[in-house]
């Protein structure tokens, strides 16, 4: 992200060194930015559960995320009343989410998932797409509890998470809309072989 000098989130880089489900709390002291790493206690099973409910669907739609998170960035910083509540939102539905997982209540994070939405959409006009609304309102109408677009949005991949025995519905009604991906979740992170 520095050395392409692009605007990105920084969550992407910890889910892909420490691996599993993780609860991640951003801030800045006197020395600096500071991030809080809590490994989540989420069971095999839910995670089992989250992966088997979850539809992945690529758009095949490209796009530069920085630009649009240079914008919300900058609503933010100079306080934009509307951008600002819908972060604080997301930020408390993150943390709803992992609860959630925890306690291995997999349908409230489908529903938090959908809400997440409504105030991410809400950051900029650049952040929905017609294919990525058309995919959100499919999975909707086939029993999935919630969607959102992945990332900064823009085009990009959408998560739908279908609700109990609705997989194959949501699956197949996506599937025309773009490619679907295989969902994994990697426990371990990066690691290091010895040799």
């Amino acid at each position: 992200m520095e050395e392409a000098g692009i605007a990105g989130g920084w969550q992407d880089h910890f889910a892909a060194a420490f691996g599993g489900a993780l609860r991640l709390d951003f801030g800045a002291d006197a020395e600096g930015t500071t991030t809080r790493i809590e490994r989540l206690a989420v069971s095999d099973a839910t995670l089992d559960t989250l992966i088997a409910r979850s539809v992945v669907v690529y758009t095949g739609e490209s796009r530069v995320s920085g630009d649009t998170i240079t914008a919300v960035l900058g609503a933010y910083r100079t306080g934009e009343r509307g951008v600002v509540d819908a972060l604080a939102r997301m930020k408390a539905i993150a943390a709803e989410i992992a609860d959630a997982l925890v306690a291995g209540n997999v349908d409230d994070v489908g529903r938090l998932l959908a809400e997440h939405w409504t105030h991410q959409r809400a950051l900029h006009p650049a952040i929905p797409t017609a294919r990525i609304d058309r995919v959100i309102e499919r999975a909707a109408a086939a029993g999935a509890l919630g969607a959102k677009a992945l990332g900064a949005s823009g085009g990009g991949c959408v998560l739908a998470l279908a609700s109990h025995g609705r997989e194959a519905d949501v699956r197949a009604a996506v599937a025309e809309l773009g490619e679907l991906v295989p969902v994994r979740v990697d426990r371990a992170g990066v690691t290091v072989e010895e040799d």
